[in-house]
């Protein structure tokens, strides 16, 4: 399986390095390298969001370790990903988001924040905290990818993070958002029926999925005691957080900034529903299976007892992808590749404009006419993901609890200033200022104080109480003026 596997990575890899080649030469200013010349048809940009939403923690991480604690509740998060964390983001979000940031000629978040608010400083500030905190949440998929690579190709974990640190670059570097679009959409295909040819032959090989999902009932109340399984409410603080939470994720919005024009949208809605439902009810059955392939005894376990939740979908897929099934487990190793590269280039790409665009003026030269934004832009992303590398190489302590806050931050401080912007037009700058902080101290106190068990929670809460806040001070200072209102919603 093993030279299989590496045929399929060499083929997977070349294939990704001449997309960047060709993207690059579509690539001549920086509104081609960040969004593609907005220009991105319904199919491309759904299966790019539903790329960038799933990465190798859903498959790994969050479907081992949900899949053996929640059981089958764990299908509520595939459920409220695909139907609230895309579906419903597509329909509420991207109409006003592609009119807004075209009318105020915005590409980033943070600019956005800028032009919609007329907030001279809210763009550093709200560049500085995805600078701060998506940088190590691109590094920990790097980290997961290299432990990947680790655990089945028996390549080393140092050279397996150079490995995704050159390819990675390369695509992305070359041919910025348009290349990342196109690799998304192969990758998305990759992804989709390799979800699907997993949980095919996982549940065939249980006696069907009826069968299946009935061992799986019946197995996890004698795995996991009723005192012990999780209560309703940390269900529902993980369905929320995964689902609403990346409505106010910049990597995730910038998709729809880059669309063509408005009748994508709807294509693009349910295209993105269909593939969210596949990847995600895949991953977690796939966890919940455990309960099916394993038992107490046999569970992934370290030398004290304690179970390696990260280990039990890596552990079930080689255990039961035997014989003839080799290739097709080595398509699901491309499947979980995909998923991260995808994730991991709109990671960097987002990051490195914080700082880019959104810090660094753009610059056209006059003998060229050339804009040096662009080869700035290439530069910081090559810069961002040599610098995740070394996060990824070195597990420096206060870098590893900022993976932790990433998620809960980003969202909490960016939710509610984006979306009361886009439909609330009394929403004020010191109300948008207002609720970027209160988001981001929301996320940090209760994460100490509650601990990393219930940072789901921690990250719903910072994400509601900005939506209280924002209205709040919006209702007691000094209203926009008419004129940038005007422009703002100019269409809509």
């Amino acid at each position: 399986m093993i030279s299989i596997g590496i045929i399929f990575l060499v083929v997977f890899l070349a294939l990704m390095t001449g997309i960047g080649i060709w993207g690059m030469r579509k690539t001549k200013t920086l509104g081609d390298f960040f969004l593609g010349g907005r220009t991105m048809g319904p199919w491309v940009s759904a299966v790019a969001y539903g790329t960038s939403y799933f990465s190798a923690v859903i498959f790994i991480g969050f479907a081992g370790a949900q899949g053996w604690q929640f059981g089958l509740n764990a299908l509520w998060i595939a459920l409220g990903n695909a139907f609230i964390g895309a579906c419903a983001a597509w329909v509420v979000l991207a109409r006003r988001t592609r009119r807004m940031t075209q009318n105020l000629d915005a590409m980033t978040m943070p600019e956005f924040l800028q032009k919609r608010y007329g907030a001279k400083h809210l763009k550093p500030v709200a560049a500085s905290v995805i600078f701060f905190f998506l940088l190590p949440y691109s590094a920990s998929v790097f980290k997961g990818l290299g432990h990947l690579f680790e655990a089945v190709f028996h390549i080393p974990y140092d050279f397996a993070l150079l490995i995704m640190i050159a390819f990675t670059g390369v695509y992305l570097i070359l041919g910025g958002y348009f290349a990342i679009a196109i690799t998304d959409f192969i990758q998305g295909i990759i992804m989709f029926f390799g979800a699907a040819a997993m949980i095919i032959v996982l549940s065939g090989q249980g006696g069907g999925l009826l069968e299946m999902i009935g061992k799986v009932a019946e197995n996890y109340t004698i795995h996991v005691p009723p005192e012990r399984q999780p209560s309703a409410l940390t269900v529902i603080s993980l369905v929320f957080m995964t689902s609403f939470g990346t409505w106010g994720l910049p990597q995730m919005t910038q998709k729809f900034y880059a669309i063509k024009n408005e009748a994508v949208i709807p294509r693009a809605a349910v295209v993105t529903t269909i593939f969210a439902l596949m990847i995600g009810i895949a991953a977690y059955l796939t966890g919940a299976y455990a309960h099916v392939f394993f038992d107490l005894t046999t569970v992934p376990q370290n030398a004290a007892g304690a179970i390696l939740y990260d280990s039990i979908v890596p552990t079930l897929l080689t255990n039961q992808f035997i014989g003839n099934l080799q290739i097709l487990l080595a398509l699901i190793l491309l499947l979980v590749l995909s998923a991260s590269m995808s994730t991991l280039s709109s990671l960097v790409l987002v990051s490195s404009s914080s700082v880019a665009i959104d810090l660094y003026p753009s610059q056209v030269d006059t003998k060229t006419g050339k804009d040096r934004s662009v080869a700035m832009m290439r530069l910081l992303s090559a810069l961002f993901i040599i610098v995740s590398y070394f996060i990824s190489r070195f597990q420096i302590g206060f870098i590893v609890t900022l993976m932790s806050l990433s998620w809960g931050v980003v969202s909490g401080a960016f939710a509610a200033p984006y979306i009361l912007g886009l439909y609330y037009r009394r929403t004020t700058k010191t109300g948008a200022y207002a609720g970027l902080i209160t988001g981001l101290v929301t996320e940090i106190f209760l994460f100490f104080i509650l601990g990393a068990a219930q940072s789901p929670l921690a990250a719903s809460f910072a994400i509601v109480v900005p939506f209280i806040v924002v209205p709040l001070v919006s209702r007691f200072t000094t209203p926009p003026e008419k004129q940038l209102l005007d422009r703002v919603f100019e269409g809509i």
